[in-house]
Formats: C-alpha cells, structure tokens, sequence
C-alpha cells in the first residue's frame, strides 16, 4: 500500500459514529451508503466490481491468511483505509464474531428498465419479503442455481441492509437485484413473454409439473399471508410443494431453492 491507513482507537470518532448510524435505513439512504461486513462478502463486493468506498479493519481479529490481500486489494480500487482498535471494531460489527473487516460502499440501485437477461431467462420474484436472513438466503439460492436475476417487489425489507449482505454471502454483488412495484414487474414480464409460475398451496398442480425450461419468473410471497391478488389474479401458472406434515407452507427462503433448483434441473436435462 501506497499510503498508511488512517488509525481510529477512540469510540467517540465521527467515522465510527456514521457506522452505527448506518444501521438505520434512513441513514443508509440519505447518504446513499450500505454496510458490507465480513472477509466473502467484501470480496465478492470487490470482485464483481461494487467498489468499497471506505474499508475499516483490526489485524487482530483476522481470521485468515488472505485479508490482507484483501486489505489491499480495495485500496487499490480507491478505498480510504482506516486501522480500527480491537475495542472500536467491535463496536461497528454486526456479528457476534467479527473477522476484522468492514467496508461502506455505495447503495445497490438497479432500475427494471436497465435490467438485460439472456434467452429464456431464470428470474425469482420475491414480494414483500419481510425478514433479511430470508431475502439474503433467497439471493444465495439465485447465485446457486445459476439464475439471471432476482426482482424484490413491494419490499418490506431493504436489499441494502446489512442482514441481507451477511445472509446473502455477498451474492447480494453477484446478480442482478432489482426493487420495483408488483405491477412493474409483472409490466416487464409480460413484454419480455416471460412465464410466470406462482407458488401458493391454493392449487392442485405441483411445482413438477411445469415446463421451467421457457423463459420464467418464479414469483413467492409472504410467509403469512402468500402471493397478493396482483399475482394470483393474473394469468399465472399456479403450483405448490406438497406438504405432508402439519404445516401448510415452508419457510419463503426454503421455498425459493426448491423451485429454482427445480428449474435448473430440468435446464440440465
């Protein structure tokens, strides 16, 4: 590294207050900022070009062999360093065991009208998700399964917010993520003669028994209460995963990986 980084030891510093004033949306949004923690999720911040505009990291709570690699490796794209104390590091972590590693990078924000996806497209359309950890786990299943991009429609859940860059790994960085209303989504679908394959227990047909291998949305709702009337009265192709226990739904997130892995697999075939 060309310079040294700047060193924060006291808890009162400015930076370190904008942290933990970052928690809050309404701060994320008025300074256009979101929090990426942790050694994967910067990398992949990094490695699929979503620059870190500050890094905070403490050598001491490292945990692997390659951070300062990493360290480097986002000064070098134009990060300003800052060296935290043990004491202060801990402050601004979100974890119970903190790796050392903190960015703030700008606010993902993706228009429906720039999003490009090939022929035949994988899509998941999550609508008013409620819960980070389900919203990030639905982005980890996406990456998995190969697909082009995830629409979060009517959120209820920030796609900035720090939960769902720890529960997304980073995939958060690694496909196209998009907030939009339900009705503008369904708008670019249907210009895009894109299927729409709905999940809900309120039907007889089963998720196996659809064709996913034509351009397709997969499209979930809520926990409680499921897919708003926008989807369901659509011209939808309606299906459920057979529940054989006492409960009559899984979790969203669950959900979302059986479906799209579905899709994948018939794509393999």
């Amino acid at each position: 590294m060309t310079s040294e980084p700047m060193p924060i030891t006291s808890l009162t510093n400015p930076r370190i207050k904008k942290i933990v004033k970052l928690r809050q949306r309404s701060h994320r949004d008025e300074l256009s900022l979101m929090i990426v923690e942790g050694y994967r999720e910067i990398k992949s911040a990094v490695h699929n070009k979503h620059l870190p505009v500050e890094l905070f990291f403490c050598p001491e709570l490292f945990q692997g062999s390659n951070n300062e690699d990493l360290v480097k490796k986002c000064h070098d794209a134009g990060a300003e360093l800052f060296q935290c104390s043990k004491p202060v590091f801990t402050k601004i972590s979100y974890r119970d065991r903190p790796d050392g590693l903190l960015a703030l990078a700008p606010q993902i924000h993706i228009p429906i009208s720039k999003l490009s996806v090939p022929a035949n497209p994988l899509i998941i359309v999550a609508e008013s998700i409620e819960k980070p950890g389900n919203l990030g786990t639905i982005l980890r299943s996406a990456d998995g399964a190969g697909t082009n991009a995830v629409i979060v429609c009517d959120q209820c859940t920030d796609i900035n917010n720090p939960n769902v860059v720890r529960a997304s790994i980073g995939t958060v960085f690694a496909i196209p993520v998009i907030e939009t209303s339900s009705e503008e989504a369904l708008k670019w679908l249907k210009e895009h003669d894109i299927q729409i394959v709905a999940a809900t227990p309120h039907t007889d047909k089963l998720y196996t028994d659809v064709n996913f291998t034509k351009g397709t949305a997969i499209v979930l709702g809520t926990e409680q209460y499921g897919l708003s009337k926008t989807w369901l009265d659509e011209n939808t192709i309606q299906v459920r995963i057979p529940m054989n226990g006492q409960a009559d739904s899984l979790n969203v997130a669950t959900a979302a990986t059986i479906l799209v892995y579905e899709a994948t697999r018939q794509r393999s075939l």
